[in-house]
């Protein structure tokens, strides 16, 4: 089938890339869609069923908006408006025969544009176009949508104080008397921006009538009985529960607080039904939430971000090919050599077989306490050779045998010095009770012997003169 036509004026030009075809229903009816490519690389589709009375070119900025998010673009006239097939010889009888006849269209004009619709794919309706957009979902066609986000959705019809009973009974009477055809009320005063109740916004409400008035073929006018029947029907399949099970999708409603032609509390009602519905409230709006001035239109704009972030997250970047990382250097390897030579230090100096004569020699002849210090001092650190220091005091020899041992002797008392330390105290106790007894002087040797353990040989020591009871014996008459 040749192109279908896309109309443009200055203040509302067609998005780039777009292009209008026609399409068959299942009845044969010829119905007008138009597909817009994303900007960039497509991040999924969003198929924009628009309400009552709106043509394709009425959403030309909403279009813009969308494909500047990364999404491929499907909209259409629904049957009865804009360029798709009208019901009646009156083209601006505002016509419907039933929801069904819509239902076939939609998934029609799906199947046609299946293999032009990116993955995942979203439904977004407004007004009529909510209502049949979620009749769609619920019956079969939820699983082909990630989500959907619906504007002031026909899911109640405000009746100007009729009550609904009445209304369904006049709508079915004039229908089986056929006067399905005729308008439900008579035509009023023209309207203006200044009595209008769709939108705050004056551009947008001059920029739609200049379409139409620019291209008289887009425009319609009030309903008919049978369009009132069609309303109040699928409002009422819609209303029940049960039948709102099968869209297991997420769904949000964006509701204009100040509607004066759907009913907002039935919106409420089936976003509660729904298994995963949301309601989200435009303060101040009136019905036409995607024309309103931009603090309201961005309401419903923000609910989509969400929705879409949520949903349909931007695709990962590709993955980089992997990287050889090279093997690392052996730089370890070298460092264990300098901390091995530390043991390797420290273990000469308990073994040094140099001070073992000493203490057995020096023991025996000294007479007095006094004289045994030194001879211990002198053992203790033989290679500082410092006892001449220590005779005035035996609590200083100590502190300056300790501050003259060379570097090795100070690397040999860090590293072994828990065992060292313990090994003095118990050569002290053993010697103490048997040396000690008698004179008071006895304690001040075995405090001089804590520095001179500061080698592994000293419990080697301190146990062969311990056990030789004579040298103790005589040290005792002497003194």
């Amino acid at each position: 089938m040749p192109g279908a036509p896309l109309y443009s004026i200055p203040g509302a030009p067609i998005p780039a890339g777009g292009r209008a075809e026609w399409f068959k229903s299942a009845d044969g009816a010829e119905l007008r869609a138009a597909i817009f490519p994303a900007k960039g690389a497509p991040r999924g589709s969003i198929v924009l069923s628009g309400g009552r009375t709106e043509p394709i070119e009425k959403y030309f900025e909403v279009i813009e908006d969308l494909t500047g998010r990364g999404y491929v673009v499907l909209a259409h006239d629904w049957r009865g408006q804009g360029l798709s097939h009208r019901e009646l010889p009156d083209r601006l009888a505002g016509h419907a025969r039933g929801y069904e006849a819509f239902l076939t269209d939609y998934r029609a004009l799906l199947a046609k544009y299946e293999s032009q619709l990116p993955k995942p794919w979203f439904a977004i309706g407004h007004s009529m176009g909510g209502c049949l957009t979620l009749l769609a979902l619920a019956r079969g066609e939820a699983p082909r949508f990630e989500a959907a986000i619906l504007s002031a959705p026909m899911l109640g019809i405000q009746l100007g104080g009729l009550p609904l009973p009445v209304a369904r009974l006049l709508a079915g009477f004039n229908r089986l008397i056929g006067r399905s055809g005729g308008y439900v009320r008579a035509e009023g005063p023209a309207e203006t921006f200044d009595n209008n109740i769709l939108t705050h916004d004056r551009t947008r409400y001059e920029r739609a009538k200049a379409q139409v008035a620019a291209h008289p073929a887009l425009g319609l006018g009030g309903p008919t009985w049978g369009w009132l029947d069609f309303a109040l029907r699928a409002t009422g399949y819609l209303a029940r529960p049960e039948n709102l099970d099968a869209v297991t999708i997420p769904v949000v409603i964006v509701s204009a607080e100040r509607d004066r032609l759907v009913d907002n509390s039935a919106q409420r009602t089936v976003a509660a039904n729904l298994p995963k519905g949301e309601f989200v409230s435009a303060p101040g709006a009136y019905h036409e939430i995607l024309m309103e001035t931009d603090a309201m239109r961005n309401i419903f704009l923000r609910a989509l971000d969400a929705l879409l972030g949520k949903s349909a997250p931007a695709p990962a970047a590709p993955a980089e090919p992997p990287v050889v990382k090279a093997a690392p250097e052996p730089a370890p390897t070298p460092e264990p050599k300098p901390a091995a030579a530390a043991p390797a230090e420290a273990q000469p100096a308990p073994v040094t077989p140099e001070p073992k004569p000493e203490p057995a020699t020096e023991a025996k002849p000294a007479p007095k306490p006094k004289a045994a210090s030194k001879p211990k001092v002198a053992s203790a650190t033989k290679k500082a050779r410092a006892p001449a220091k220590a005779t005035p005091k035996p609590a200083a020899a100590p502190k300056s045998a300790t501050k003259a041992p060379a570097a090795k002797k100070v690397a040999a008392v860090k590293t072994p010095a828990p065992a060292k330390a313990a090994a003095p105290k118990a050569s002290a106790k053993a010697s103490a009770p048997k040396k000690a007894v008698a004179p008071k002087a006895a304690p001040k040797p075995a405090a001089v012997a804590k520095p001179a353990a500061a080698k592994k040989a000293a419990p080697a020591k301190a146990a062969k003169p311990a056990s030789k009871p004579p040298a103790a014996k005589t040290a005792k008459p002497k003194a």
